[in-house]
């Protein structure tokens, strides 16, 4: 027996599968969110009902999880839809770093993992969407955040230094490897968050390229160099 070839297909079946897929994940998103809200008002009865923690902790983990796959799945929509940027003059690139760097109460619990920081004392501005630029930022920090464990010599550390007329932002000591990669792309970055990160700094003109243990970001800056 000849062994089956494999079909190109069509690109307008193609298309309509894509949609397809984003209108069931975005009814998927709404689902998760409903039981989510299930979960909170059980986990409310559980705290006034006085139960036992392991009841109360099995809810917690619960509500996470379904707060986890909310997250990709909106993520999956957004890397899918185009990017709308609100650009803004003379953007303070070191104050987005600084911001993305601070533990958000939203992802999980990141006190126990810390970063060092090493940002440059240089004016490094922009013509940059700071709040779409910022969650690409938090989103690269908190994926590396992650896979890195709490012994005191494994920590994650972000660099932020001028080089001529662009910015470099590198993250060091995470393993983004160690994450499911269901994206293939260019810049190597593929768990959706990163995916999703890399193409809003692709957006503003900027560049991308993840390793194992290594992310850099590439930005262009709008203001000249000191003493140029």
């Amino acid at each position: 027996m000849k062994p089956a070839t494999a079909q190109v297909m069509d690109p307008g079946v193609a298309e309509e599968l894509g949609r397809a897929t984003l209108q069931i994940v975005h009814d998927l998103k709404n689902q998760l969110n409903g039981l989510k809200l299930y979960a909170t008002f059980l986990r409310k009865r559980l705290e006034r009902d006085d139960r036992s923690s392991e009841e109360r902790e099995t809810l917690a983990k619960l509500i996470a999880g379904l707060d986890a796959a909310a997250r990709e799945m909106n993520s999956l929509v957004r890397y899918a839809r185009p990017l709308e940027l609100r650009r803004h003059p003379e953007v303070d690139l070191r104050k987005i770093i600084l911001s993305a760097a601070e533990p958000k109460r939203d992802s999980g619990n990141l006190e126990a993992q810390p970063i060092t920081l090493h940002v440059e004392d240089t004016a490094m501005f922009g013509e940059f969407d700071d709040v779409l630029l910022g969650e690409a930022l938090t989103a690269i920090t908190n994926e590396l955040r992650g896979t890195v464990s709490t012994k005191p010599e494994d920590v994650l550390s972000l660099h932020l230094h001028r080089q001529g007329d662009e910015a470099l932002c590198e993250w060091r000591g995470g393993k983004i490897s160690q994450r499911h990669q269901p994206i293939n792309n260019s810049n190597g970055c593929g768990t959706i968050q990163t995916a999703l990160a890399a193409k809003i700094i692709e957006a503003h003109g900027g560049r991308v390229h993840c390793d194992e243990d290594i992310i850099q970001a590439w930005l262009p800056l709008t203001n000249q160099e000191p003493n140029s």
